[in-house]
């Protein structure tokens, strides 16, 4: 077994190192992670300009990119041989709804999940590292769980959000759908020291869409939250309605 381990918070980050610890004894553990804080870059990858490579003290390698760049650059180049699973974590907050689509963490996850193999992106519900450790040892027991019993053949993607509790693995989990939230909070203008304006992205709304059933749900209740993804954006529900459009004028 060969694990690949990424993040968003950067390859210092806590969570990072939580993750790999207690993964540690699954298999042989390569890590590639952010050299800086990526979260919020999504499935962004670096075209630009050239990325490098470096070692840190603990072993770690850390590129100056994003998280997708992270698992493109070892799947593709920088490992000796392809992974049988990729992680991504521990996020030092939740993805859950419409932040997943955002997510740094997931991202790096379903760049493995692109390159056909299995990935789980695990976050946090609150930030500030509280209970990391707990958290740590949820996400191995999850990790054992999937490797000795796969919920489906072939390549599978899974976010998971983990409460922020000492006993965390021994919290009910749950199989979520993604819930919705509001529209952001109004971005927040400032000037800059020669007067001129700036703008900081405001807060990511509250949930609007947090019923059973949910991953919001989960979490308030106590559980984990286990999300199987997809990649596959299309509206299928609306293609027989979008077909007769395209009929009624004549595309």
């Amino acid at each position: 077994m060969r694990i690949l381990i990424a993040n968003d918070d950067g390859y210092l980050a806590p969570g990072l190192a939580a993750l790999v610890k207690a993964c540690e004894g699954l298999g042989e553990i390569d890590v590639v992670a952010p050299e800086q804080n990526a979260s919020g870059t999504s499935n962004s990858l670096t075209l630009h300009r050239p990325l490098s490579a470096f070692t840190a003290a603990n072993g770690f390698r850390y590129i100056n990119g994003t998280p997708s760049d992270c698992v493109h650059v070892a799947l593709t180049g920088l490992l000796p041989r392809r992974p049988d699973l990729v992680l991504s974590g521990i996020n030092n907050g939740a993805n859950m709804g419409d932040d997943t689509l955002y997510s740094g963490t997931v991202a790096a996850a379903m760049e493995g999940f692109l390159f056909g193999i299995p990935a789980i992106a695990f976050s946090q519900v609150e930030k500030g590292w509280a209970q990391v450790d707990a958290a740590a040892r949820l996400a191995r027991s999850l990790v054992e769980q999937v490797l000795a019993n796969p919920p489906a053949p072939g390549a599978w993607l899974l976010n998971v959000n983990i409460p922020n509790r000492p006993d965390a693995i021994e919290l009910p989990r749950r199989i979520t759908r993604l819930g919705r939230r509001h529209a952001s909070e109004p971005v927040i203008c400032q000037q800059n020291p020669r007067g001129e304006p700036i703008y900081w992205i405001g807060p990511a709304g509250d949930a609007r869409e947090a019923g059973e059933g949910t991953d919001f749900h989960a979490t308030a209740n106590g559980c984990v939250s286990i999300t199987p993804l997809q990649v596959d954006l299309t509206d299928h529900a609306r293609l027989p309605a979008w077909r007769q459009w395209s009929q009624a004028v004549g595309s």
